[in-house]
């Protein structure tokens, strides 16, 4: 499908996204597209992750290594899968927290976000749906496992 600008040029869809966000488009359909339940299809996810996980930059694998164990450790119930070719942790097949690799995204910090699908809803209607991450200290690791406990409850 290609569109028609102001000057009359066509353009495709795809025009326009850098080449991180269209690998990463790319990547969200081919996981849309395997699809699939049961415990195959949990192992294949988590080693999918891992997979991601293991070919990060040396600083984000460190991080994501460390996320990975929080996350399964203080949420089991949460399901590791790719989202956008980055690790997310889903229930009942949606997403509820993620990882962005900050070297992947040509960012100076990784990204440890939560989805609509998480239970942090605030009083006062604010509250903060991602996190920047450099390192991992005791507390930052505290704070991920309180948070995603929160999320899941």
């Amino acid at each position: 499908m290609s569109s028609t600008s102001k000057a009359g040029e066509t353009s495709t869809p795809m025009e326009g996204f850098s080449e991180q966000e269209r690998a990463a488009i790319k990547a969200r359909a081919k996981e849309l597209k395997a699809g699939g339940r049961g415990s195959k299809k949990a192992a294949a996810d988590e080693a999918a992750v891992l997979s991601a996980i293991a070919g990060m930059a040396p600083s984000d694998r460190v991080l994501a290594e460390r996320v990975h164990a929080i996350v399964t450790a203080a949420a089991p119930e949460l399901a590791p899968k790719l989202w956008y070719g980055q690790p997310a942790y889903a229930r009942a097949g949606k997403v509820v927290c993620f990882l962005r690799s900050g070297q992947l995204d040509k960012e100076r910090y990784s990204s440890f976000g939560f989805s609509v699908a998480a239970n942090l809803d605030e009083d006062g209607g604010m509250w903060p749906t991602s996190y920047a991450l450099t390192e991992l200290s005791e507390a930052a690791e505290a704070t991920i496992r309180k948070l995603v406990q929160k999320a899941v409850s």
